[in-house]
């Protein structure tokens, strides 16, 4: 069984078909002070960044920095990353739609560059154990950051691209634990410790990060 509080507060439970509710009411109950801590921890963090407008002068992140939003008209719509700005060039400025699109676009793209390089850098690290690398799919997630199925695939959660690469490091790294030890076990920990001494502040920093 397993209990995990999201970023967002909320408590996610996961546990066999056939545990009886007595049996997670238990759980839960025993683990009602450390769901209070972690739920007290992510809320000192409220109120998150506010919905984004896509308008000059907006900042948005990208790597863990920050970048200003400078919009400019053009007859080819693009995007260049430069001195501190997000040069957006639309064809219609005054459309925050047009503008969310092609961020979004950019951010997609960058996410399958940088996920494929951190790939490549974590799986050094343990590809000496007995297991095949994953293939990687990016999607937005609600609330997690990662995950891994049972067979193998390691899906990314597309805003993660907005994260220092340490941060996206912990996360692939985390993933591809679990291609060994599959729950979040003290073997798994151990192992997670062994590849990145200090996970505890990196993860700290991710969730800082991205408030």
């Amino acid at each position: 069984m397993e209990i995990a509080v999201g970023p967002d507060c909320s408590v996610v439970v996961k546990a066999p078909l056939d545990t009886s509710r007595e049996s997670i009411e238990k759980k839960l109950s025993k683990r009602a002070r450390w769901i209070v801590r972690q739920k007290n921890y992510f809320g000192q963090f409220n109120p998150k960044t506010p919905a984004r407008s896509y308008v000059s002068g907006e900042t948005h992140l990208y790597l863990g920095r920050q970048y200003r939003l400078k919009l400019l008209q053009g007859s080819e719509n693009s995007i260049r990353l430069t001195r501190g700005y997000f040069s957006v060039t639309t064809r219609d400025i005054t459309n925050p739609e047009m503008t969310r699109k092609l961020l979004e676009e950019w951010y997609l793209k960058k996410a399958r560059e940088q996920f494929g390089k951190s790939l490549d850098r974590c799986w050094l690290k343990l590809k000496d154990h007995a297991v095949i690398r994953p293939h990687v799919s990016i999607r937005r997630m609600q609330k997690r950051w990662g995950s891994l199925s049972e067979k193998g695939m390691m899906t990314l959660n597309r805003d993660l691209i907005r994260a220092p690469r340490e941060c996206i490091d912990y996360v692939v790294t985390h993933e591809l634990c679990h291609l060994i030890c599959r729950d979040h076990s003290p073997e798994f920990y151990i192992l997670l410790k062994s590849v990145i001494p200090g996970w505890e502040k990196v993860k700290h920093r991710l969730e800082l990060s991205m408030v």
